[in-house]
C-alpha cells in the first residue's frame, strides 16, 4: 500500500516536473512536501519520537521509485536518512527525544564529512571541535554537502582538539542549522542532480551544546564507518532507480524506432546488449535485497557487501544510461528525451559515498592474506 502511494505520487507529481527542476536548478520543495504528507520521513524514525518505522527494504524501494522519477528528489530524501540514522542508532534518549521529532515532522538532514583536502581519505579532515564548558566550539568548513543549505540537522564530523591522533580524534555531533556562525558559502552548479542542492559550508566558531555530541570524543570514526555501511545500500537503491528509468526509456524507444525497415530492438546485436543489461539489473537488485536482509537481521559486519552493492549499482546506472543515450541516437543527446538527464544524473553515483575506485580497493584487499 505504501509503495502504491509513492508510485502514484512519482507518476503524477514528481516525474512530470523533473525536467523543469533540472533546467531551473530550483529546489523541489513541492516534491519534498508531498513525500512528507505521505509520511516517508517517519518510516525510519522510531515510534516514540513521532515515527512509524517500517522495513529497511521498504525504505530502499521508496528511494528507488522516487529516484526513477527524479534523481534529485530521490537523493534529497535519502540524504536525510544518511544523516540521521546514526542518531537513531546510537543517540541518547535525551538526544533522540529532542531532535528526532523535527525529522518525523518533515525536517531535512545532511551528512557532513568531506572537506576540500579530505575526500576519500576522511582522516585528513581539519574541522575542529574544541570543548568549552558545556559547549563545543566548531571551527572549519565542509564541501560537497548534499542538503547542506536546507538541512535542519547536520551530522557533522570533525576532530577533537584534545586528541592528537588523526584517526582517534575524529568525533561527531548533531549540528542545528540556526546556530550562530554557520554560513553557506556557495551552492555548486553541477552536471546532474541540478535540483538537489550541494553546498560548501563554513563553521565560524560555532557554539554547539556538548549534549549534541554523539558518543564519546574520538568515537567518530567507528560511527562514520557504520553510517556509510547503511547509507551505501541507500545510494545503491538511488542508482538502481536511475538505471531502471533509463532501461525502461531505452526499451520503449527501441520498440518504437524503425530503421532499415526493422525496429531497432529486432537487431540481434541490440538484443544481446539488452539481455546483458536486463540480467545485470536483476542481479544487482537481488544483491541489494540481500544486503538489506543483513541490515534487517541486525548484522554488524556487512561493509564489503554494502560496498559491492554501491559499486555495482552505480556502475550499472552509468552503463545503462550511456546505452540508453546510444540507442536514442542523436535524439538521446538532446534534452527532449529524458535519457540525456539520466546520463548526467548517473555519473555522480560512481563518485559519492566513496568513489568506485575506493570500493574496488576495499573489496580487493579483503582477499589479501593477513
Amino acid at each position: 500500500m505504501v509503495l502504491d502511494q509513492v508510485q502514484r505520487l512519482a507518476d503524477e507529481l514528481i516525474a512530470p516536473n523533473a525536467a523543469r527542476y533540472d533546467e531551473s536548478g530550483e529546489f523541489p520543495w513541492d516534491n519534498i512536501r508531498a513525500l512528507n504528507e505521505l509520511g516517508c520521513n517517519t518510516m525510519f524514525v522510531p515510534e516514540a519520537y513521532g515515527g512509524a518505522p517500517m522495513a529497511y527494504r521498504l525504505y530502499l524501494e521508496v528511494v528507488k521509485i522516487v529516484s526513477a522519477a527524479c534523481a534529485s528528489t530521490g537523493i534529497i530524501y535519502a540524504t536525510t536518512f544518511h544523516g540521521l540514522k546514526p542518531l537513531i542508532d546510537v543517540g541518547t534518549e535525551e538526544q533522540k527525544a529532542r531532535l528526532l521529532p523535527r525529522i518525523a515532522e518533515g525536517g531535512l538532514g545532511a551528512l557532513a564529512i568531506t572537506e576540500p583536502n579530505a575526500g576519500s581519505d576522511a582522516t585528513g579532515m581539519t574541522t575542529s571541535f574544541t570543548p568549552d564548558g558545556d559547549d563545543i566550539i566548531v571551527q572549519g568548513g565542509k564541501t560537497f554537502i548534499s542538503n547542506g543549505d536546507v538541512a535542519d540537522l547536520i551530522l557533522l564530523f570533525g576532530k577533537w582538539s584534545e586528541i592528537s591522533d588523526s584517526r582517534k580524534s575524529i568525533s561527531v555531533l548533531v549540528f542545528e542549522k540556526d546556530t550562530p556562525g554557520f554560513e553557506v558559502l556557495r551552492l555548486e552548479d553541477k552536471m546532474g542532480h541540478r535540483a538537489a542542492s550541494t553546498a560548501a559550508l563554513a563553521f565560524n566558531a560555532c557554539r554547539v551544546p556538548r549534549a549534541n555530541l554523539l558518543g564519546e570524543p574520538g568515537g567518530g570514526l567507528k560511527l562514520l564507518l557504520a553510517s556509510l555501511n547503511k547509507s551505501r545500500p541507500s545510494v545503491a537503491a538511488h542508482a538502481l532507480g536511475i538505471a531502471q528509468a533509463a532501461f525502461g526509456d531505452m526499451i520503449a524507444y527501441m520498440n518504437d524506432r524503425v530503421q532499415s525497415g526493422k525496429r531497432i530492438v529486432d537487431f540481434q546485436g541490440n538484443q544481446f546488449m539488452v539481455a546483458d543489461l536486463a540480467t545485470d539489473l536483476a542481479m544487482a537488485e537481488c544483491w541489494l535485497d540481500y544486503v538489506a536482509s543483513l541490515v534487517e537481521s541486525g548484522g554488524q559486519d556487512f561493509g564489503l557487501e554494502a560496498s559491492m552493492a554501491k559499486m555495482r549499482a552505480s556502475d550499472l546506472a552509468m552503463r545503462i544510461a550511456t546505452e540508453a543515450v546510444q540507442m536514442h541516437g542523436g535524439y538521446g543527446y538532446c534534452k527532449d528525451y529524458r535519457v540525456e538527464r539520466l546520463m548526467r544524473d548517473a555519473k555522480i553515483t560512481q563518485i559519492w559515498e566513496g568513489t568506485n575506485q575506493v570500493h574496488r580497493q576495499l573489496i580487493g584487499r579483503s582477499f589479501a592474506r593477513k
